[in-house]
């Protein structure tokens, strides 16, 4: 039924369906390798999940190509004076999409209550949502969300916790109605009703989804015109990246995103940007993302790895930093794909990033040697071997790392192991010095730094880093509501780290997308949200 739901879409929108280099309608075409598991706002936990969810519904707050917050399905709102109680306004000319879950089958407006059905989805146990952390232990246990009328939605805290504002505008958070959840039930995954930018057609598993432009969506652009402009989306699911860059040449799509490996010396230049022979054939978009790649230290004195161990010297570890030349990384292993990690453990991107304020560690192999010295390890005579753990794919980068810091006189030996057996490892605290990156889920900086919050276990803190000024900077941000005040203390925090260092940040991450020419508009943000309100195509 779903490929002749696809076919008869496509036989309005394209000549044919084995035609698709004629289009009569402007539609945007990608691919998702992996597939899409869920069309459920509740389980978008992934990024293939998130860019679906995110054409077909929206949330109270989101975040901007700046990454700043501004209002999406709410108009506005405001904290109680303890900062623990947030209000809500929302928009009053937002309907749902057309579904038969209403009644004879019309839209329906936006309420208060949708939102509170909907949070209150996210926490609920027989939801089983990978989501329900975003809200636990951190919404008031007895009554978290309330509606004070049908455009007034609160929100309360158990304390303050001014990133809060930040997950509200993740995919989880999506205003859902629950006439629809109750009435697909389990199919609601695949029947999706929400309130964005394009609506649900029809999805062939294993072969293709299709949207359709939301003709009643709220927002307008600058000269009052109705948006999207796209007629619709066509997400393919090619299972192999050399199927999909064959698709991309043949202009069977209009995206891809990031360079696959097997392709990156064919594509980029060393300095990361087009060869000569494809800049009039594509273009390129180069831009932060927001995650960053490190090697752990573990800090956790008491462990009897770190006893013996002299990565429980400072110096020893600060030697480590200084011995690597990461702008070298980048442009050789790299291909300039990323910055090298120069500053704090917060990466590019983020607003309150600021490389003048928290200054990390160059590549400085004479500071390298005398920290080595005065821990009296004097060109790393009798200086014990050093294990690092990292993932198959990094191999190369580690044996990198290695090879520098053998010149200044530290001996580390690589061992690559599967992936989840280095989560089990670093979670469990059995390894000294590993491997690690860490992805944003909300865009403040808070999501970077509780990695060093001594009261949270691994995950987060892998390090088992604790400091107790890093604590009390760390709680006095979390009330902070003053963003320029918060920045300050965010900074001081990202000091702290670079002072003990319990890490080794390699590189703040870039990511790359390839866009056909005659797509315009396409503006992502530095979460790499897939952003297609806007888009235009000649």
């Amino acid at each position: 039924m779903g490929l002749i739901v696809l076919c008869v879409f496509f036989n309005v929108f394209f000549q044919s369906c084995k035609n698709h280099l004629h289009p009569t309608k402007k539609i945007f075409r990608y691919n998702e390798i992996t597939g899409i598991a869920s069309l459920d706002p509740a389980f978008a936990k992934n990024q293939s999940i998130m860019w679906a969810i995110h054409q077909l519904y929206n949330t109270l707050i989101e975040v901007d190509s700046n990454m700043q917050l501004k209002p999406s399905l709410a108009k506005s709102w405001e904290f109680s004076d303890d900062n623990k109680t947030i209000v809500f306004h929302l928009k009053n000319n937002i309907y749902f999409h057309k579904d038969d879950c209403f009644r004879k089958g019309e839209k329906r407006k936006v309420t208060a209550q949708d939102v509170v059905y909907s949070f209150g989805r996210i926490i609920d146990k027989n939801t089983a949502s990978p989501g329900a952390w975003i809200f636990n232990n951190r919404v008031d246990s007895i009554t978290p969300f309330m509606a004070l009328n049908d455009s007034t939605f609160q929100l309360k805290l158990q304390n303050p916790f001014q990133p809060i504002l930040g997950i509200l505008s993740m995919q989880y958070c999506s205003i859902v109605p629950k006439e629809a959840v109750e009435k697909y039930g389990s199919n609601f995954r695949s029947h999706p009703v929400g309130t964005g930018p394009f609506a649900f057609v029809a999805w062939e598993e294993g072969q293709a989804m299709v949207f359709k432009k939301n003709e009643n969506y709220f927002e307008k652009d600058m000269q009052g015109n109705s948006i999207p402009y796209l007629d619709g989306i066509k997400i393919n699911f090619l299972d192999s990246k050399a199927t999909e860059f064959l698709a991309f040449q043949q202009n069977r799509l209009d995206f891809i995103n990031d360079v696959d490996a097997a392709f990156k010396d064919e594509l980029l230049t060393k300095t990361g940007n087009l060869k000569t022979s494809w800049k009039n054939k594509i273009e390129l978009q180069k831009f932060p993302y927001l995650n960053v790649e490190y090697f752990g230290i573990l800090a956790d004195t008491a462990n009897d790895l770190l006893k013996n161990s002299p990565l429980k010297l400072l110096k020893i570890r600060q030697a480590i930093n200084y011995g690597i030349d990461r702008k070298k990384m980048m442009l050789y292993l790299r291909n300039s794909i990323g910055t090298a990690a120069e500053s704090g453990f917060v990466p590019q991107g983020l607003p309150s990033f600021n490389a003048d304020k928290v200054i990390g560690y160059n590549y400085n192999p004479t500071k390298a040697k005398a920290l080595l010295k005065e821990s009296g390890f004097e060109n790393g005579k009798d200086l014990p071997e050093i294990k690092l753990l990292t993932i198959p794919v990094y191999a190369n980068l580690a044996s990198y790392v290695a090879n520098e810091l053998k010149q200044i006189g530290i001996t580390v030996k690589v061992e690559a192991i599967q992936k989840s057996l280095l989560l089990e490892q670093t979670s469990k605290s059995q390894t000294l010095f590993f491997r690690g990156s860490w992805i944003a889920d909300y865009p403040d900086a808070e999501n970077y730094l509780s990695v060093f919050y001594s009261k949270n276990p691994a995950p987060p803190n892998y390090t088992r880093f604790k400091n107790s000024a890093y604590d009390n900077l760390y709680e006095q941000a979390l009330a902070q509501k003053n963003d320029s005040l918060r920045y300050l203390l965010y900074q001081s925090m990202d000091k702290i780290i670079i002072e003990n260092a319990p890490i080794v940040p390699l590189w703040y991450d870039m990511a790359l997308h390839l866009l056909q020419k005659n797509v315009h508009h396409f503006v992502p943000n530095s979460l790499n949200m897939m952003e297609l309100r806007w888009v235009k195509k000649d």
